[in-house]
């Protein structure tokens, strides 16, 4: 099991979202394509925003997005 859920991740990203407003992560689809990405500028030789020892770059990617280092734009930005 992937931990944090995809349920927490999608929250930790829709958090600045103010009321009313559409979030900007609607399904896990969303989650995988922006982790992906990261994981690929990591492997390319972008410097991990978390601190992590002997973690593969999917796992460091979700945890920049947890810690919400990274974010998720919408299309309108």
């Amino acid at each position: 099991m992937l931990h944090p859920s995809y349920s927490d991740l999608m929250k930790v990203v829709n958090s600045e979202v103010e009321p009313g407003e559409a979030p900007v992560v609607n399904s896990r689809y969303s989650i995988v394509m922006a982790t992906s990405k990261r994981a690929r500028q990591i492997i390319a030789g972008d410097e991990p925003l978390v601190a992590s020892k002997d973690k593969k770059p999917l796992s460091v990617a979700v945890e920049e997005l947890n810690q919400s280092k990274i974010k998720i734009l919408s299309d309108e930005d």
